[in-house]
């Protein structure tokens, strides 16, 4: 046994790691603030929420504890999902090592805790679909990220164990679940980093601050 086997795949991260998602986000959250009779919040302020699911979105723009929490988010939901794809795009550069893991005949997939009945259309949108060796939601399995279930679960379907694979997410849960599960693990900075979060502390392997890194991790392996 070596002791640094062949990476055989890369596992992504979706929203803030794989695909920019955050305008989007942002337009279905400003959209549930009109209805309520507010002003809309800059993308700068909503940005950081955007990787933490709906009800963090829905805390960035009415506080903590707001009674119709639940009621709000679902309507988020609902203007998110008629608009998946207005404006998400990949992160710039995120193509080119998509299409340089491919040429290395490695196998990538997505490992998000997004529900599936958003993951899919808009990977779909994207054009990944059938490009993605897994795509593994947050309904998948029964635990989510940062539980190592998801990403082993990925691992399989990918074709290698986890010590094989790569992990890159931009939060510090997606971190935790990739160390756990056993993978290496790259954190994005250039992802939905907020003020009170210190990447430097979370474990990963290594931080890049662009897509491109990715692909010198892969070869100094």
């Amino acid at each position: 046994m070596t002791p640094f086997p062949p990476i055989k795949a890369v596992l992504f991260d979706l929203d803030g790691t794989l695909a920019d998602t955050a305008p989007d986000l942002a337009y279905a959250l400003n959209g549930v603030l009109a209805e309520q009779g507010r002003a809309p919040l800059p993308l700068d302020i909503i940005r950081p929420a955007a990787s933490h699911g709906g009800i963090a979105l829905i805390r960035c723009g009415f506080g903590e504890h707001h009674p119709e929490e639940e009621t709000l988010r679902l309507r988020l939901l609902d203007i998110y999902q008629a608009n998946i794809a207005r404006e998400t795009h990949l992160f710039p550069g995120m193509a080119e090592v998509l299409a340089d893991i491919e040429a290395r005949d490695l196998n990538w997939g997505v490992v998000t805790n997004k529900p599936a009945w958003l993951t899919e259309p808009l990977l779909e949108a994207l054009g990944l679909s059938q490009r993605a060796a897994c795509i593994v939601s947050g309904d998948t399995c029964e635990q989510r990220k940062p539980h190592p279930q998801p990403i082993l679960h990925a691992c399989r379907q990918a074709g290698a164990e986890a010590r094989e694979c790569l992990y890159v997410g931009d939060a510090e849960r997606d971190i935790e679940a990739g160390r756990r599960a056993g993978t290496h693990t790259l954190a994005a900075l250039f992802g939905y980093i907020g003020a009170d979060d210190h990447p430097q502390d979370w474990g990963a392997d290594a931080l890049i601050e662009q897509p491109g890194e990715i692909l010198i991790w892969l070869e100094s392996r």
